[in-house]
């Protein structure tokens, strides 16, 4: 632990930037058992009512790629404190929106908004800790963040019953503000002698000098594939277990919970591995190994509940070592532009997970969701492995 900071402000870190970078999941996670109403409510059909997911994350790519630049310049704690303001504003647009198409683009603001906790999140661990001990407080974030799908979707399912898909984002609203409360005792992780001196454009150069680090590009496209192998699993099960199994909306939000176990599980397991690249390096060959039996399972066979939870459970694992050992990896690679990192980190991996999320809506959702989860994981797989065995990539 960084010895100049208190263990209860320590602790403090661990729980605000935890729930910082949970905002992906919760944003995403916690609506997802209001979708099959949503269609019926705004009289459309999935892919459409599905936009609002892919617009949210459109907004949590590029919220990534505006603020970590501007927090390498202006500070990590205005910056943070400025896009939970954003988010709030969206969050009650979302409560009052009466079409999809006003839902869709508020939906995008409140990715923007939700996308300074998660890029910041990373910053300021970065700016604390390097090696062993950012890989230790990056590992931990990841399994808090990982744990939040257990939360968001079982809340959401029990408000959705309760209240409606738009308590979902009244609790979502109460969240933001409770966060940019707990930015008052913040302390400034990025002192200005460390900050960028230019002007702001100037300071986008940032994401050249990442990009020309040895082996952070390659990490940083390993997450992403592993973002849209977790995006393609996360808009296809809502339907998947409730249409086509037939489960009511709070027992979807159970088996998602459960599922959102294995990930938590491969994120703290990716500790024992000496080397963080392996932990991307063998999580992405279980990952892909289980999506293509799961592929084969449902394209060949009528097989129930089981035949999909199997292989869908062990995938997550997989992703949870992917994402960790990437995240780590790439971190502490770009560590010298931590802002600069973290935005094309997270940015890539949104952009990866909005542009897939539409996608495995055609054709049978089940083999289809499958089929793309494979195809991403083994070309991480290949990846990983080309970047690992040269100690360097791309």
């Amino acid at each position: 632990m960084n010895k100049s900071i208190s263990k209860s402000y320590y602790l403090f870190l661990i729980v605000f930037l935890g729930l910082l970078s949970a905002f992906g999941p919760f944003v995403i996670d916690m609506y997802l058992p209001a979708l099959p109403e949503m269609t019926e409510v705004f009289r459309c059909d999935a892919a459409t009512v599905q936009l609002g997911l892919t617009f949210c994350m459109v907004g949590l790519a590029v919220g990534q790629l505006l603020f970590g630049p501007a927090s390498d310049k202006y500070g990590r704690k205005s910056v943070l404190a400025f896009s939970l303001l954003v988010f709030v504003g969206a969050s009650a647009i979302c409560c009052f929106s009466r079409s999809v198409a006003a839902f869709t683009v508020a939906r995008f603001l409140q990715g923007i908004g939700g996308a300074g906790g998660i890029v910041l999140s990373r910053s300021i661990a970065a700016d604390m800790y390097s090696g062993r001990e950012l890989a230790k407080l990056i590992a931990i974030l990841s399994a808090i963040n990982n744990l939040a799908p257990v939360a968001a979707p079982v809340a959401g399912g029990g408000v959705a019953h309760a209240w409606g898909w738009q308590g979902i984002f009244i609790i979502l609203l109460v969240l933001g503000v409770v966060l940019l409360g707990m930015c008052l005792p913040l302390k400034e992780s990025l002192p200005h002698e460390r900050r960028f001196a230019g002007r702001l454009v100037a300071s986008l150069k940032g994401y050249g000098e990442v990009m020309r680090i040895k082996g952070f590009t390659a990490y940083s496209i390993v997450y992403a594939l592993a973002m849209a192998t977790l995006f393609a699993y996360i808009s296809a099960t809502p339907f998947v277990v409730q249409d086509v199994f037939g489960f009511s909306e709070l027992q979807f939000s159970l088996v998602f919970a459960v599922n959102a176990i294995a990930l938590a599980a491969g994120s703290a397991l990716s500790l024992k591995f000496s080397e963080m690249s392996n932990a991307a390096l063998y999580g992405a060959a279980i990952g892909g190994m289980l999506a293509l039996g799961g592929t084969a399972l449902s394209a060949l066979t009528d097989g129930g509940f089981i035949a999909y939870e199997i292989p869908t459970f062990v995938m997550l694992f997989g992703i949870g070592l992917v994402l960790t050992g990437a995240t780590s990896r790439a971190m502490s690679l770009g560590r010298s532009c931590a802002g600069a990192a973290s935005a094309v980190i997270g940015g890539i991996g949104y952009i990866a997970g909005g542009l897939v999320s539409p996608l495995v809506s055609y054709g049978d959702i089940r083999t289809t969701s499958f089929a793309w989860c494979a195809a991403f994981m083994l070309a991480a797989l290949a990846i990983a492995s080309r970047t690992g065995a040269r100690g360097a990539g791309w």
